[in-house]
């Protein structure tokens, strides 16, 4: 380690120079450099090595067995460093290779990644995506030790470490089968605290949510008879029962199994964001995705 921290950089160019030309004239030439300035860096580096590294022959210069050593991994080195302090080439998605893993829920899913899917696939034929469980306390920490590249989750709850955008603003409308019979017109405080309601529980087995809580600051109460942990099953239990639920407009929107009105109280609707890790953050293929993934959700 004391040898590392006192080298200078441009030792080493002057010596991989060396060790390809055999000579302190010609390498100087390569390098813009004085002969003299080539014969000062190759004394320091003779003493850093503690090795002549290179001998006078009589056709230039020959390399000691320690130089001959060090011609390969040193050439390596430097090709690598010169790459990692290169300008960032533009990200061309069409040759792209990369696995993109995103922490997202149902919800997100279907709101945020399929409508961008497509593109992707058509732009970025040769990447892959791995979409992981979605679990808030641990967004951040999986963000920085690059388990994700991303995640979706309401702005409110988001993790302050992370970058984000917001995507768009959500609200929740009252959504039953179609023909449903008691949803033909918005239905009275009264006839939506009759119905048999179905209610989202991340956590899992919860019957009181934030439609209740808008109720409860207005003296009523609803009738919740399931709760399920996922957005999707939802939609599937109120398209095959007279089941209500409060769901996210965009979640329902298309979808001709079911029919949604305006609830009757005012349910606080939530802004989706977009979140990242700033070890991501000035990445070029990584801004290409935010960008592709955030345009498709706007545009919806």
């Amino acid at each position: 380690m004391t040898n590392l921290r006192s080298l200078d950089l441009n030792l080493l160019v002057t010596l991989d120079v060396l060790l390809s030309e055999h000579n302190v004239t010609r390498a100087a030439e390569r390098l813009h450099y004085s002969q003299p300035s080539v014969s000062v860096h190759l004394a320091r580096l003779r003493e850093i090595f503690d090795d002549p590294l290179l001998l006078p022959g009589p056709r230039g210069m020959r390399p000691t067995a320690r130089a001959e050593a060090l011609r390969e991994p040193l050439r390596e080195a430097l090709a690598a460093l010169e790459l990692a302090v290169s300008p960032e080439q533009p990200f061309d998605p069409s040759m792209a290779t990369h696995t993109w893993r995103i922490a997202a829920t149902d919800y997100s899913e279907s709101t945020v990644l399929l409508p961008a899917l497509g593109a992707l696939r058509q732009a970025a034929p040769g990447t892959r995506v791995a979409v992981v469980e979605m679990v808030p306390p641990r967004l951040a920490r999986q963000a920085e030790q690059g388990d994700i590249d991303l995640g979706f989750h309401i702005t409110e709850d988001s993790p302050d470490a992370l970058h984000r955008m917001a995507l768009f603003t959500e609200r929740y409308v009252l959504v039953g089968r179609a023909g449903h019979p008691r949803l033909k017109r918005k239905p009275t405080p009264a006839q939506f605290c009759a119905l048999e309601h179905v209610i989202v529980s991340p956590d899992g087995g919860g019957f009181f949510g934030v439609t209740d809580e808008a109720l409860a600051a207005v003296g009523l109460t609803r009738r919740v008879v399931l709760s399920v942990p996922h957005f999707l099953y939802v939609a599937s239990v109120v398209a095959s029962t007279d089941l209500v639920a409060m769901l996210p407009a965009r979640l329902v929107a298309g979808n001709g199994a079911l029919q949604a009105v305006e609830a009757p109280v005012e349910v606080p609707g939530y802004e989706m964001s977009m979140l990242w890790h700033e070890r991501s953050h000035r990445d070029s293929a990584h801004r290409w995705l935010r960008e592709l993934i955030a345009a498709k959700a706007k545009a919806g």
